[in-house]
């Protein structure tokens, strides 16, 4: 009697043997070592989730054994067949032992998966960060320091004379620009002229008495210094 359902096929790999294999680093599917290569890895994952799969449908006929045990045990039992209920209920603890080993073994696999699939994820990221190193090494050898640093005196000149282009261009075009210092010099002799014309004006406004077109009258008893003074007076007024 085949308590454990249909016999596998011997094609299929047992969990056990899954295990082994994937320990031994996949000899089924080649690669060798640890330099195995992107695709034995990917089958060696596919190889994992069919024992997975097989695992869980060998589970799951093994519960509907155990459901009918259960109600084999409890028919025995309305018949008074004490000894063929016991015998079923031990048949049951079998099975349901079976379905713990299978909890354990598919626990395996699944981990066996999942660290399968992060060291292929990090052996990718790490060709993919070789590859960038590579590149980085390439540019930099292409790209010398002394390369960078006339680009930059370059780029600077550049700079320097766009600013005085502009710089020449915003100046203002004026075809009667003379010399600021002799507009400033003549602006000041206006000033200068004007203000010369305000302190005369009050002067040109007062009414002064005729110069005397005689002599001067005669001082009395005045001495000979003052006859010459008013003598250089005279002389002085005859000739405004």
């Amino acid at each position: 009697m085949n308590w454990f359902g249909k016999k596998k096929s011997s094609n299929t790999p047992s969990a056990v043997s899954a295990t082994s294999n994937n320990r031994n680093g996949g000899s089924s599917h080649g690669g060798g070592g640890g330099g195995a290569t992107i695709t034995s890895t990917a089958n060696t994952v596919v190889n994992l989730r069919e024992n997975i799969a097989t695992q869980e449908k060998r589970e799951m006929h093994l519960e509907k054994k155990i459901e009918q045990l259960v109600v084999e045990a409890k028919a025995k039992m309305a018949k008074k067949d004490k000894k063929g209920a016991l015998f079923a209920l031990k048949r049951k603890k079998l099975y349901e032992a079976e379905i713990d080993k299978i909890a354990n073994i598919k626990m395996t696999l699944e981990t066996q998966v999942m660290n399968l699939e992060s060291a292929a994820q990090n052996a990718e990221t790490m060709k993919a960060m070789k590859t960038g190193t590579s590149q980085m090494k390439k540019i930099r050898q292409e790209t010398d320091i002394d390369q960078v640093d006339d680009l930059m005196d370059e780029i600077k000149e550049e700079m320097e004379m766009a600013d005085e282009i502009s710089m020449a261009l915003a100046q203002p075009v004026d075809p009667l620009m003379t010399d600021e210092d002799d507009l400033l010099a003549e602006l000041e002799e206006l000033e200068a002229e004007d203000v010369t014309e305000q302190l005369l004006e009050p002067m040109k406004k007062m009414e002064l008495p005729d110069v005397p077109s005689g002599e001067l009258p005669s001082i009395p008893n005045a001495t000979k210094e003052e006859e010459a003074e008013l003598k250089q007076l005279e002389a002085e007024l005859a000739g405004l």
